[in-house]
């Protein structure tokens, strides 16, 4: 039976997040047609569970923290619930993909709905939610973007007591009067910062010894600070012994899911309303067909910097975004996206892979990421550790951010800190941390220099404008000097 042409495409993308739009954009527009293939919401993860309505949450905490700060401002000392909810449900259009959809039509991209799985070299099979089936081949290029979903650890009764996770907890519809939240990452520390500026109780069980474990350790210790001073409870270094819960009645995402939760940590009994697993990722790779191309299912897809997937022969299977590993961040999957389809498109043309736009090496030790709590945590780069672990010669410098104008007029007591990693041979920066209120801006700054190898001599005379945040790195310049 001959292949309709209708179902032959020069680039198959299987996931419709961020990065798979990216990819198939970045693709076309090099002169490629291509296709979208998504089960789920076109737009992923990010615009409908997880970046877009978790900001949404957290601005007005911010809002309402910076207020309290400022006198003459006139606000109350609550947040309106149903007002938070509208807006953030307004951000996420509601779950409702048919603006992505548009975008996509729009820029000449295909779409289609079901579950896609690799069937051989260049074949996809996607399945539709009525179990019909319908064959997809790519002439160039197939892009795995199947991103990761949230991991339930194998705490006994945790998984039958049928916790949130992030999902629900972004997407939440009414507050539980009590929650305990279940690890000290970035989900665990901003959903346990919007759970409690919305009214719920929050009791943060962590394992580690400090919240943030992957930044400097003054980060997680100042929001570990900022968030007793708000009122939940954070438990650091304890082990999570068993969960329990009666009946399950009620597993609509943002429900409260019955019965009370009663959670075992050290001895201790803590009961709750709800319990929100919040401990990372786990890749969503099990069931995308990697065994008819000869890889093995259920971990991450590993790449080079091209995005092109290793053991596979003929450059012509890709994987960008979480699924591979590399940097698990929406805006990392879209740059990688960026590359992988600039490289889809040279190769269909039969043009070299010159210049640096066909290598992503920003995820590399240049990762850039905000963490939304209040303060916020906003770093780039090594911390001094990894820097240490990677036999850098180091030297580091650090400034309190509230000794600066511009921050002491964005609100009174501004707490918070600064932090350089400095290459002591090469006199270029390795990393950076802000830790502070609406301190996340300045951190592209800090990625501009790390990745173009800004000597601190050329820094010197990029001048901050007065009086803002930014005058963090002269007092940081000044600190270097005061110590060589």
């Amino acid at each position: 039976m001959t292949e309709s042409s209708a179902d032959t495409y020069d680039v198959i993308v299987i996931g419709g997040g961020p990065p798979g739009e990216n990819a198939a954009d970045y693709a076309h527009k090099g002169g490629l047609s291509a296709v979208l293939v998504e089960s789920e919401l076109l737009g992923g993860e990010c615009s409908f569970w997880a970046c877009m309505p978790s900001k949404a949450l957290l601005r007005p905490v911010e809002l309402l923290h910076a207020a309290h700060a400022v006198p003459g401002v006139p606000i109350g000392d609550r947040l309106d619930t149903d007002k938070v909810f509208a807006r953030r449900d307004e951000f996420n259009h509601h779950r409702d993909d048919s603006s992505q959809v548009e975008w996509a039509t729009n820029a000449g991209l295909d779409v289609v709905r079901g579950h896609g799985r690799l069937a051989g070299e260049r074949v996809v099979e996607v399945e539709s939610a009525d179990g019909s089936k319908r064959t997809l081949t790519a002439r160039h290029a197939v892009v795995l973007v199947t991103g990761t979903t949230a991991a339930v650890p194998p705490v006994p009764g945790l998984r039958e007591a049928q916790p949130w996770i992030s999902r629900d907890a972004t997407n939440l519809v009414e507050v539980p009067g009590r929650i305990v939240v279940i690890g000290g990452g970035v989900v665990g520390c901003e959903a346990s910062t919007w759970l409690r500026a919305l009214g719920a109780e929050v009791t943060l069980l962590v394992r580690e010894d400090r919240l943030l474990i992957r930044t400097e350790p003054f980060a997680g210790n100042l929001v570990a600070d900022a968030m007793r001073e708000s009122g939940i409870d954070v438990r650091l270094g304890v082990n999570i012994e068993e969960v329990r819960r009666g009946a399950v009645t009620n597993v609509a995402i943002g429900k409260i899911r019955g019965a009370e939760v009663t959670v075992v940590a050290d001895g201790e009994e803590h009961v709750a309303d709800e319990v929100l697993a919040a401990v990372g990722r786990v890749p969503r790779s099990d069931d995308v067909g990697l065994p008819s191309v000869g890889l093995s299912p259920g971990g991450y897809i590993e790449t080079d910097d091209t995005m092109t997937v290793r053991g596979v022969d003929g450059d012509w299977l890709y994987a960008v975004g979480d699924v591979n590993g590399r940097a698990l961040l929406t805006h990392m999957g879209k740059y990688q996206a960026r590359v992988c389809g600039d490289v889809i498109a040279a190769r269909a043309a039969g043009k070299p892979l010159d210049g640096l736009r066909y290598r992503a090496s920003s995820d590399h030790g240049v990762i850039p990421q905000v963490t939304f709590t209040d303060p916020q945590v906003a770093c780039v780069g090594l911390t001094e550790a990894e820097a240490r672990a990677a036999g850098a010669n180091v030297r580091c410098v650090e400034y309190d951010l509230g000794n600066l104008a511009g921050t002491s007029l964005l609100q009174d007591g501004y707490t918070g800190r600064a932090k350089l990693v400095v290459d002591a041979d090469a006199e270029t920066l390795l990393g950076a941390t802000f830790v502070g209120p609406e301190i996340g801006e300045v951190v592209h700054s800090a990625t501009v220099a790390i990745v173009g190898k800004v000597p601190i001599e050329v820094l010197w005379h990029a001048v901050p404008s007065y009086p803002t945040a930014s005058e963090i790195w002269l007092r940081l310049l000044e600190t270097w000097r005061a110590g060589s």
